[in-house]
């Protein structure tokens, strides 16, 4: 019911109190006047229920009155009570509230019955709703992306691209990350990859190889250097084509080994971290940190927005199964429903029991805060008109008990 409409019924009810309690006068002055005109035994019985009811519809008039306002503007002692006791009445409010409806004993059955989960997987079952929230995701991560600082966050992100590079033991990594492609025999891979090259380029160099051998032996090549050369490169194909097929041949062990040992010395020796270190420094500067990083914001912040932008996107088919499954878990997974159940209630019921003084402080202070007027006529628009009826069966009763007065009076004396 709205305020205009409760304003509405205390009024009515109040003309209908009022209007007894007129009735009743007239009626007490048409007995006084057939009085002086009758001696009918009835006008006097009549008489004694209106004016017995007049003066009951009044005592209740001025009780009820005396809740909410001074009678007639007069400031008899112990009238308007709820105006100057409106402190008292938040306090006492307040205790009542807390101490008989937020206790452990109270609370609990209402918690314990709580099913969170339930209400939103109904509401996540239906398909619009699923593609609201997806708009509704998609719209705070986009306006996420426009406010945010680009300067601000450029910043963080070189500042903690410094702090961890700088973290970072360099030999450690350099190290551990060669023993790491020994152990899954890289290496192997690189040398099945150079050899056939170096076989193909030993092959083409037969000129050169002859080349060498006049101008350092001419003698010698002039004899018979066609046939040393053809020697030398068939030799070393041959050799480098026994390293290629042989996967255990001595060459590729020492090459292992020697890789190993250039890994844990690159580890242990200090040279190498003072090397390092040199490069690190040279290399990843605050300028050039600052430069990749607002490369990678802007690089990234262009394809999130242009992704969430178009509605066949990956990123807009990643939020709408992720939906679709949190929708089948909050269904189908027990397991998940009844942890995040328990989570809230616990939470709830931690989180109420903790502010019980709070809810008490701020019940009184609200009430406290409210002008006394302004107190006192939200109670009388609450309960005025159920305040009314005690007008009407004061005025009722009233009327009765004088009645019955009068008639064993009469009975007495005569």
């Amino acid at each position: 019911m709205t305020e205009l409409e409760k304003k509405q019924s205390l009024n009515k009810h109040k003309t209908i109190a009022t209007g007894l309690f007129v009735l009743m006068a007239v009626v007490y002055g048409g007995m006084v006047f057939l009085a002086t005109k009758s001696d009918a035994s009835w006008i006097k019985y009549v008489e004694a229920f209106s004016e017995a009811a007049m003066v009951g519809a009044l005592a209740d008039w001025f009780a009820v009155t005396a809740l909410f306002k001074y009678p007639l503007g007069l400031k008899i002692p112990h009238t308007n009570l709820i105006e100057r006791s409106k402190n008292s009445i938040g306090e006492s409010l307040g205790f009542f509230v807390t101490n008989n409806f937020l206790t452990p004993s109270t609370i609990r059955p209402y918690i314990e019955k709580l099913d969170v989960v339930k209400f939103v997987s109904d509401w996540l079952n239906k398909k619009s709703n699923q593609e609201i929230l997806q708009e509704e995701l998609i719209a705070f991560i986009q306006k996420i992306l426009k406010d945010l600082d680009d300067k601000e966050v450029v910043g963080f992100m070189t500042l903690k691209g410094d702090e961890i590079l700088k973290q970072f033991d360099l030999q450690e990594l350099a190290g551990t990350t060669i023993e790491y492609v020994i152990e899954k025999e890289k290496h192997n891979e690189v040398l099945d990859l150079v050899l056939p090259k170096a076989k193909e380029y030993i092959q083409e160099s037969n000129f050169l190889i002859e080349g060498k051998l006049n101008e350092k032996h001419p003698f010698i090549s002039f004899f018979a250097g066609k046939k040393i050369s053809k020697g030398v490169i068939d030799g070393v194909v041959s050799f480098i084509e026994e390293i290629e097929q042989d996967k255990e041949h001595p060459i590729r062990k020492n090459i292992q080994e020697s890789i190993l040992n250039a890994a844990d010395k690159i580890k242990t020796d200090s040279t190498w971290q003072i090397k390092l270190n040199e490069m690190r420094s040279e290399f990843i500067t605050p300028e050039r940190l600052e430069e990749y990083a607002s490369d990678l914001w802007q690089a990234l912040k262009t394809n999130l927005t242009e992704s969430f932008a178009q509605e066949d996107s990956t990123l807009q088919k990643y939020a709408q199964k992720n939906i679709q499954k949190l929708s089948h878990n909050l269904n189908e997974n027990q397991e998940m429903i009844q942890k995040i159940n328990g989570w809230i209630r616990h939470f709830l019921y931690r989180m109420i029991l903790r502010n019980v003084n709070e809810v008490e402080t701020l019940i009184s202070n609200t009430v406290g805060d409210w002008e006394g007027k302004d107190l006192s006529e939200k109670l009388e628009l609450e309960v005025g008109k159920d305040l009314q009826y005690i007008r009407i069966n004061g005025t009722l009763v009233g009327g009765l008990v004088g009645l019955l007065i009068y008639s064993i009076t009469q009975l007495l004396l005569y």
